[in-house]
């Protein structure tokens, strides 16, 4: 099969974006396809066409690691999209989308594919929108019953008398814990905002209420539900760097906690990723406090697919190997095409 890999682009998680998909590309190499890993922001220009850029630019081995050092917004870069990204797509059998962040998350990308009738893995455009949005999502679990953190929303730093502390201070529309901080002081919510604005295209910053608690996250894989994963930072919280740095985190597969609360964690995952329309594949994370209680945090509709990523490790648990999950992802793609799917 020709599958172009993209991955990169005009975001702040282009770093983790390119790491997902160098890995994806190998994986999908290994078992005997023909792939190009593509940047989104620069295309290929000097060809329009899958068939001459696989002849001039194949390569057995793609390569790249998450940097140490925090990136920047990516709002400095100009352009979204880079020469003849359509045409290479298009002319491909199916583009994975390996974008965390922007226009290839948000479903503005996923828009443009539909238009032109390029076939891609992950969700459609509505349900990637809805996900990507912060605050859509929890008005959305708050209507369908779904457990989910206090929030206000702010748009200066003249509204800091509504903030109520402890509380975390997020983007409304980033990820990777990009732009989050856990506040105690008033003056370090000053800061934690203009951090977020920093991470952020929107004019808004959404604060919850802290809640102290164990980190949980449940990957879905078309209708399969993934076992559940625990995360513990060995300093601090779930934050980019523990995320993305080596020997930060202990990932505990499957999570050790009664079955009843695997249960219902399992339960809202599935509520969340239906409510969201979302298909393929998703990951949702949750808090639970020391009274037992649930609570979602968000959802990703392009879970980080990098070899020791939750929902790589959580698929691992349930007998997937990488390779196998990578094309896994492909075959629920192409469903939704009604194309048959990889044996």
């Amino acid at each position: 099969m020709k599958i172009v890999v993209l991955a990169g682009g005009r975001s702040s998680e282009r770093e983790v974006s390119l790491a997902s998909g160098s890995k994806i590309a190998n994986a999908l190499i290994a078992k005997g396809h023909q792939v190009l890993l593509i940047d989104l922001l620069v295309g290929t220009p000097k060809y329009t066409s899958f068939d001459r850029a696989y002849e001039e630019c194949k390569t057995d081995h793609y390569y790249y690691e998450v940097s140490e050092v925090l990136p920047d917004s990516g709002k400095s870069l100009e352009n979204e999209i880079g020469s003849n990204i359509l045409e290479i797509c298009d002319s491909a059998d199916i583009t994975f989308l390996a974008l965390h962040g922007g226009i290839g998350e948000n479903g503005k990308l996923q828009a443009m594919f539909d238009i032109y009738n390029i076939k891609y893995t992950g969700s459609d455009s509505q349900s990637s929108l809805l996900a990507m949005d912060k605050l859509v999502t929890k008005k959305l679990m708050r209507f369908h019953g779904i457990p989910t953190a206090n929030w206000i929303v702010v748009s200066n730093l003249d509204q800091l008398a509504k903030v109520h502390l402890p509380a975390v201070v997020k983007p409304i529309d980033s990820g990777s814990s990009l732009g989050i901080s856990v506040v105690e002081t008033e003056q370090k919510v000053k800061i934690a905002i203009k951090e977020a604005f920093h991470y952020s295209d929107s004019h808004r910053i959404l604060i919850e209420e802290k809640i102290e608690g164990r980190e949980f996250s449940v990957g879905i894989l078309g209708d399969q539900i993934l076992p559940v994963i625990e995360m513990i930072p060995k300093s601090g919280f779930y934050n980019y760097q523990n995320k993305y740095q080596k020997n930060r985190m202990e990932d505990i597969v499957p999570a050790n906690v009664e079955r009843h609360l695997v249960e219902q964690m399992k339960i809202l995952a599935l509520k969340i990723h239906r409510v969201l329309g979302l298909s393929v594949c998703s990951k949702t994370d949750l808090l639970l406090d020391k009274s037992n209680r649930i609570f979602v945090t968000e959802v990703n509709s392009l879970p980080c697919m990098m070899t020791n990523s939750l929902f790589s490790q959580a698929a691992a648990a349930e007998g997937i190997e990488f390779p196998e999950l990578c094309e896994s992802i492909i075959n629920e793609s192409l469903k939704k095409y009604e194309l048959q799917v990889l044996v």
